[in-house]
């Protein structure tokens, strides 16, 4: 019997074509929208059933029985883990010893066309090959087995969520059906993201746009905070990631010529480059360089326009809040903004910045169908919130030490560095430049995510530091912001002297004792 990666270096594969995954979710059936014979394929479990393809890829010894004879007539080579599942458990026996009892099994075998592989649930290991990492499904493992095998492009059609499968599969919904008692198939995409966290593999699902991009505001006062954010995202995306930083587009935004017009920050005026940037094609997600994300992105990114040009977030009625633009999906291919004409217009009175800013009037057709938890600002509910906006810029965790959930970001920060995502360096350099507190160096070093639990040493490390947006009104900032945010630093100087500040700061350190 032929171990898997051997006879994978066998066969001269292309690594930089793609491979196709079929599974049993709802877009299997969309297969026939699609030139199959432009990849490499590899089915999962029954799939086989249905295509033909050079892989198919088992975990359980009852999917073969299940499947029969289609495995030796759609399939060139079926692929198991040497200790094969039984009923969605590692089974007792090893692949050596069920060839001797299954006749497809042993066919297959004697042809050549019988792998194996170890799989990181086996009780045993054999020959010293690679072990193959799964947690909840097998398409996590295709995905390991096609990466350790140095492949980088791989798409999927039925790898969807949900807890249903397309309508081929029919007959298997009372004997299959997510029989490992997990309640959806969203749980493996969780183990996907780090997947390609971890092996940079370029996987995206073929029926899905892909790459998603991303386009955050920035300036490179901010770029820590843009690095932290875009870990944030991958480190939570079951697909591809591109994220673009706003600054470096090299496309000019010129100044309006009234004062009343500036821009209220440096990034403001960025968001209304993106199509343009996007060479007005395909879809765009804007974010803010002062945000973190927590669920995966591709919920966002795969939302339907149903005809709008943009998507904003839905303010919930009870805030009093005016709708939000700072967390966007555009449709390029719709929006023909162009900078220079905005800012003509804002010249000739046509358009003011009110309309602009807060009601994106630029736009034909906006619809606010994005979830509130996408904008949640200043908060937090573990398991509903899928994005924080660290609105206040007097409280963010990287220029100060005030932040109630500076914490959530410092975790983010932290495992980031740990990865390699984010060097020491860009630290030093921004400590160095002003742009970040010093203290959150100590912080790193000391490995403390609460920043509330500094010591006094610690704290007086930033005691000369001046944030960078202090300057902001060289931009055109209304004079009113500095003031509110004045107001804000006495209401928190006070709070902080307050009996419920130090309860608070007790409870802390239970925890984290």
């Amino acid at each position: 019997m032929r171990n898997y990666f051997e006879w994978f270096q066998t066969q001269n594969f292309d690594l930089n074509k793609l491979w196709l995954i079929f599974g049993k979710g709802p877009s299997f059936s969309e297969r026939g929208q699609f030139d199959i014979d432009e990849f490499y394929t590899l089915s999962l479990n029954h799939a086989v059933r249905e295509q033909n393809v050079i892989v198919a890829h088992m975990i359980d010894f009852d999917v073969v029985d299940a499947c029969g004879e289609a495995i030796e007539k759609n399939a060139e080579v079926l692929v198991m883990p040497w200790q094969p599942h039984f009923k969605n458990t590692v089974g007792p026996y090893p692949l050596d010893e069920l060839v001797l009892k299954n006749s497809i099994l042993r066919r297959m075998d004697e042809a050549g066309r019988l792998l194996w592989y170890n799989l990181s649930t086996a009780t045993r290991i054999w020959g010293g090959s690679p072990i193959v990492p799964v947690k909840y499904f097998s398409a996590e493992a295709a995905l390991n087995l096609l990466a350790l095998s140095g492949v980088r492009k791989i798409r999927s059609l039925g790898i969807d969520g949900g807890a249903t499968y397309s309508s081929e599969f029919d007959d298997l919904k009372d004997k299959t059906l997510l029989a490992n008692k997990w309640k959806s198939f969203n749980r493996q995409f969780e183990e996907i993201a780090k997947i390609i966290m971890k092996t940079g593999i370029d996987y995206s699902p073929l029926n899905v746009e892909n790459p998603i991009r991303v386009y955050v505001a920035s300036t490179e006062k901010q770029m820590l905070s843009v690095k932290v954010l875009e870990y944030s995202i991958r480190k939570h995306a079951s697909m591809c990631v591109e994220v673009y930083p706003l600054h470096l587009s090299n496309l000019e935004i010129p100044t309006p010529k009234d004062i009343q017009n500036y821009p209220r920050t440096p990034f403001s005026f960025q968001r209304f480059i993106i199509p343009e940037y996007a060479n007005y094609k395909s879809r765009a997600i804007y974010l803010d360089s002062d945000m973190q994300v927590f669920r995966d992105i591709r919920d966002l990114w795969a939302l339907p326009f149903s005809g709008a040009d943009l998507l904003a977030v839905r303010e919930p009625s009870s805030t009093g809040r005016r709708p939000q633009f700072s967390v966007m999906l555009l449709n390029c291919a719709s929006l023909k903004w162009n900078i220079q004409q905005i800012i003509r217009d804002l010249n000739t009175g046509q358009l003011t910045y009110e309309q602009l800013m807060y009601d994106m009037a630029i736009a034909k057709n906006i619809q606010f169908d994005i979830d509130s938890s996408w904008n949640s600002l200043e908060q937090f509910k573990e398991g509903e919130t899928a994005l924080i906006h660290y609105t206040d810029m007097d409280t963010q965790p990287w220029v100060s030490r005030d932040n109630p959930l500076g914490f959530l970001w410092m975790r983010d920060l932290f495992e980031a560095i740990d990865t390699g995502f984010i060097s020491m360096n860009l630290i030093h350099d921004h400590v160095s430049k002003g742009y970040i507190r010093p203290s959150l160096l100590y912080q790193i070093t000391h490995r403390i995510e609460d920043s509330l639990l500094l010591s006094k040493a610690a704290r007086l490390l930033d005691k000369d530091f001046i944030p960078p947006f202090r300057s902001i009104h060289k931009h055109g900032a209304s004079p009113w912001m500095n003031l509110r945010r004045h107001l804000r630093a006495i209401i928190r100087t006070i709070y902080q002297k307050s009996p419920i500040f130090r309860l608070e700061r007790k409870i802390r350190n239970r925890f984290k004792a």
